[in-house]
């Protein structure tokens, strides 16, 4: 979802600069979560269209002069300035009428933009892009329920199947899960690196913290072990083993499972993108968040932190 985010924010701003319509942005139902969820089912399509209104014409699907019409279908360059679009991506707009991106990651350059994109990029993620009245109306619950107790702590805890395999950091797993994981890294083409020195990228800094880690640096950082801590995150790889050592030192420990009902938890069964953006909203609000990873769920949530009031 976080990802998903940022690759909106960089099409907008790309639509923006070479005066297109947009249509409302599919999402990628592929990748390893298989989440079916529609962008509908996660953003206020209304407000998406309205906030953006004076920047961008969006539109929910292509007219119907276009049906029957097969879009031109490319992959732009990654990390790509504004000019590239202007120059290589324009005349095939011209010359297509229609051009569907089958790739948006890092597609647009982060820096070396002219200020008012940027700043079109800053009212697409904290403006535009606002979670459906369900999902912000049960993020909402559960940050009431959280401040009953008084402040809390969001643990962003990277250590999901997912994001071991892609990375290859292993330190602290079994033989028979560094195989388990090797075997998914492989399983997934578009994942490019497949031989990866576990130990050499931990000690470049380039791995997520351990739930065992975590718990020193939480320690060293002098929290109390009657912190509340809620953890934003999927299925923690290794299951509760994993987290002993955590729940040991912080036992105050608190999941989305702990403040949802059946009913409520039921609705977003198979989404993990909604679940997602459930973490994200507490993580916004949290009094402090911590991430155990410098990806893009922190950045985001660190740049929405300081947008806000932090």
């Amino acid at each position: 979802m976080k990802a998903s985010l940022v690759q909106i924010c960089d099409m907008v701003t790309v639509a923006r600069y070479l005066n297109l319509t947009m249509v409302v942005p599919e999402l990628d139902k592929q990748s390893f979560w298989a989440d079916p969820s529609d962008f509908g089912d996660i953003f206020d399509v209304d407000h998406f269209i309205y906030s953006l209104r004076d920047e961008v014409k969006v539109i929910r699907e292509l007219p119907h002069k276009f049906n029957g019409k097969v879009p031109l279908s490319m992959q732009p360059v990654s990390w790509s300035s504004e000019k590239y679009y202007l120059r290589q991506i324009l005349p095939l707009v011209r010359k297509h009428k229609v051009i569907r991106f089958s790739r948006t990651d890092s597609r647009l350059a982060n820096n070396g933009l002219p200020l008012k994109l940027q700043k079109l990029r800053c009212h697409v993620n904290y403006n535009a892009l606002r979670f459906t009245p369900s999902i912000e109306a049960l993020g909402n619950k559960m940050i009431s329920s959280l401040r009953k107790t008084g402040s809390f702590v969001v643990l962003h805890l990277r250590y999901e199947m997912d994001m071991l395999a892609f990375s290859g950091c292993t330190h602290g797993c079994s033989g028979q899960e560094t195989a388990e994981l090797t075997r998914m890294r492989y399983a997934y083409p578009w994942w490019k690196e497949k031989e990866i020195d576990s130990e050499k990228k931990r000690l470049e800094g380039l791995c997520p913290l351990t739930p065992g880690e975590t718990t020193l640096v939480l320690k060293a950082l002098g929290f109390p072990r009657d912190t509340r801590i809620y953890i934003a995150s999927g299925e923690i790889y290794g299951g509760e083993k994993r987290l002993a050592a955590l729940k040991a030192e912080f036992p105050n420990i608190v999941r989305k499972e702990m403040l949802l009902s059946e009913d409520e938890l039921h609705l977003f069964q198979k989404h993990s993108t909604q679940m997602a953006a459930l973490d994200y909203l507490v993580s916004v609000a949290s009094d402090v968040f911590i991430p155990s990873n410098d990806g893009n769920m922190a950045k985001v949530v660190e740049g929405h932190r300081r947008h806000v009031y932090f």
